[in-house]
């Protein structure tokens, strides 16, 4: 069955990193794959959360939003609601912990950076989109507080591997790269791979949401993913030296 934009399974949507986006944050990057749109910012703060203090250590963060009306229905903003959703809650974490993942914290030194991830518009991906994004914002960040000489390592010790981020899945019996809104709620079988740029794992989510799958259909998978992360990691390499 055709994919609804016609591409091949292996095929990503078309990607770009614009740096620069927001005038204020000391890195700032909008990342679209396709129809998805979502703006990274890298907020840096001069020390540490209390229960890190004297450690020598950093520490990178994340939270995550979606506009009211980033899908095609209006969604109340959860400052409204009064709280944070548990989807929200699961995404901001898993951004946090895959940017932590690309940086050196003892070499950031005691500085802080909160990456603040906002969906301007969904088509799918928004959270590998985050990531992916996220990563840009956060290098531009640490190159912000190196020019100003404070971090405790060199700027290229702290950022010492890429992360990037891509969705898989299984659609009539079809492993997909990338699903867009249509495919995802689609899929038989739903999965985030978070990779660096050498392609070891950050972390994987996979799901069943029609059942189950096989061993051979997780490497398909897994295979996918990789590649994806793979030309996405180039992506920010490009976008970096632009």
């Amino acid at each position: 069955m055709a994919r609804p934009d016609g591409r091949r399974p292996d095929q990503l949507r078309p990607v770009t990193l614009t740096r620069g986006w927001s005038t204020h944050p000391e890195g700032s990057v909008l990342v679209e794959f396709g129809d998805t749109r979502v703006l990274c910012t890298a907020s840096v703060t001069e020390g540490v959360p209390r229960w890190r203090k004297g450690s020598g250590l950093g520490w990178v963060t994340a939270e995550y939003a979606m506009l009211p009306r980033a899908t095609n229905t209006r969604s109340d903003r959860e400052s409204v609601k009064g709280r944070v959703g548990g989807r929200t809650h699961e995404i901001s974490r898993l951004i946090g912990r895959s940017l932590r993942a690309s940086i050196d914290l003892k070499a950031l030194g005691e500085n802080s950076v909160v990456l603040d991830c906002d969906v301007l518009q969904a088509d799918g991906g928004t959270r590998t989109a985050a990531i992916t994004g996220a990563y840009v914002a956060l290098h531009d960040a640490v190159s912000w507080l190196g020019e100003r000489k404070a971090l405790a390592g060199k700027p290229e010790k702290v950022m010492h591997r890429s992360v990037a981020a891509v969705s898989v899945g299984i659609i009539d019996g079809e492993p997909r790269l990338d699903l867009c809104y249509t495919e995802d709620v689609a899929a038989e079988v739903d999965m985030n791979v978070v990779c660096t740029g050498a392609g070891d794992f950050v972390e994987v989510q996979g799901t069943g949401e029609a059942g189950i799958f096989a061993r051979d259909q997780l490497d398909a998978l897994l295979d996918l993913g990789v590649a994806g992360c793979l030309e996405l990691a180039d992506a920010q390499r490009k976008a970096l030296a632009s």
